[in-house]
């Protein structure tokens, strides 16, 4: 595909993609293999992250509607989706409040509460940026992947002229070939993974905010004893019942 669309309106020419990839020989095979698994799996941490992504944020519409609503966190985490990352700040902040007694200093508790919050996002943060190194590395090696093919056919290019004492097209034109080939494909490789990598670690950045956010509310609300809430969230909490009351009643049957 490559090929044709280079060589789009030229005569037809002897070489195409698979003879110039013949004429790199084993080497030539192995670095396009290489650079296949790279795009190959590109595209699927991309597609992987992005749905585990946006699973995350619409998790997070949970968190607004009804976790603040809930008299306690226990019970504002019954509302919340079983194994999400939502969830497991909750549980994490339940369970430093059940040893929050144990702790002999107020700063110490404190301290001991903040420290588990910031475990539990650490731990989503880890695993929400796993195989972002893979396109990072991709990003950045997959043209000087291609590079090496390129030098390899201008070598046996040069190496063609040297034996045949005249630099003819038809004895240059396959080496050549698979030396442009090589570094539009390194290029075709790196560029996606680039943009997937820059792409994927801004929605994880915006998670993140949201994740401390959350923590701070959460470790707020333990700290006031259920007195400190979001104040969107709570006003929300006291526009509902005044709907519901402004709601006229249902006619009653003759």
């Amino acid at each position: 595909m490559i090929t044709q669309l280079l060589t789009a309106g030229a005569p037809k020419a002897e070489f195409g993609f698979v003879q110039a990839m013949e004429e790199g020989g084993p080497i030539a095979w192995a670095i396009l293999t290489v650079m296949i698994i790279m795009s190959v799996g590109s595209f699927y941490i991309l597609i992987t992250k992005f749905f585990e992504q946006k699973k995350v944020m619409s998790q997070f519409k949970a968190v607004q509607s009804g976790f603040w609503r809930a008299p306690s966190l226990k019970d504002g985490a019954s509302k919340l989706e079983k194994n999400s990352a939502w969830r497991q700040l909750v549980d994490d902040a339940v369970k430093a409040e059940d040893e929050h007694g144990k702790m002999g200093d107020d700063l110490e508790a404190h301290d001991w509460m903040h420290g588990s919050l910031q475990r539990s996002q650490d731990t989503i943060n880890s695993k929400l940026a796993g195989g972002l190194p893979f396109l990072a590395t991709v990003g950045a090696t997959a043209p000087f992947v291609g590079l090496l093919g390129t030098v390899i056919g201008i070598y046996r290019a040069l190496v063609k002229i040297g034996a045949s004492g005249e630099a003819s097209i038809d004895k240059v034109a396959g080496p050549v070939g698979e030396a442009l080939i090589m570094t539009a494909i390194g290029l075709l490789v790196a560029v996606p993974a680039v943009f997937a990598y820059n792409y994927l670690q801004g929605r994880n950045r915006r998670i993140s905010e949201l994740m401390t956010a959350f923590s701070t509310d959460i470790l707020a609300f333990i700290n006031s004893k259920g007195a400190v809430k979001p104040a969107v969230t709570a006003a929300a909490a006291k526009a509902a019942p005044r709907a519901a009351a402004a709601k006229p009643a249902p006619a009653k049957k003759a």
